[in-house]
């Protein structure tokens, strides 16, 4: 679904990405952990089609990004933990926005069916600078998904959330995944990016350097390689 070669991303003297190599199967769940700095949300940009890169090649869906941006997008569904919503709207009223940009089918019906499926339905009239963070990371899923994207990319959703809200994202990830889509996923939660993904890789200064199934690890091990490979990287 996702084919990303040699992939260079520079500002000025500054390389955020050095030759990313990945592929992402359909279907699958891919968390990239890293610190401050290694160019994660570099590469999310990149994959979104926010920015081009310096050099190197992407495929979304068979698509080559960098001639076919329109086709690409519609594939896609991107969130952050920068909500991208309208406060002095309702919850519903954002998502008819978005709705209608994409063009979304059955609009009512799409909207009514995924505040009940992220909790909020019963705040579907409530302007949206009156929602908690949880809440607003919560309907940022809806109007990601809003336009039923087979690729879904996540960065770093977790930031801010206490742990109820940070549960809440956990479950609703768990059932975005079951529906057959392509996520990937940047976080600094090493508990919930272990138990939401198939895969796991470590980027560092722009570079890959640890892959693994994340049933391979556990929280505990993976931190010690983590931090291993982030002290090597220094």
């Amino acid at each position: 679904m996702i084919e990303v070669s040699r992939l260079w991303k520079s500002y000025g003297p500054v390389d955020a990405l050095r030759g990313i190599d990945l592929k992402i199967e359909k279907g699958e769940f891919l968390t990239v952990f890293g610190p401050n700095g290694a160019g994660k949300s570099t590469l999310l940009k990149i994959l979104s089609t926010i920015i081009k890169p310096t050099s190197g090649k992407v495929n979304i869906d068979g698509i080559d990004i960098s001639s076919a941006n329109e086709d690409a997008r519609k594939r896609i569904g991107v969130i952050s933990h920068k909500a991208f919503l309208y406060g002095n709207l309702s919850a519903k009223e954002n998502l008819l926005f978005f709705g209608r940009l994409y063009d979304v089918p059955d609009l009512e019906k799409r909207i009514e069916e995924l505040l009940a499926e992220v909790g909020l339905a019963h705040r579907a009239n409530d302007m949206v600078r009156t929602f908690s963070r949880g809440m607003l990371q919560r309907l940022t899923i809806a109007r990601a998904i809003i336009h039923n994207p087979a690729i879904i990319l996540l960065d770093e959703p977790y930031t801010g959330l206490d742990q109820h809200a940070a549960r809440m994202l956990t479950n609703l990830l768990k059932k975005l995944h079951t529906e057959d889509k392509t996520i990937v996923m940047t976080t600094h939660d090493i508990t919930n990016g272990l138990e939401i993904s198939d895969r796991i890789v470590i980027q560092i200064l722009g570079k890959i350097v640890f892959e693994d199934r994340s049933s391979n690890q556990t929280v505990e091990s993976f931190e010690r390689v983590y931090f291993e490979k982030v002290g090597e990287g220094k």
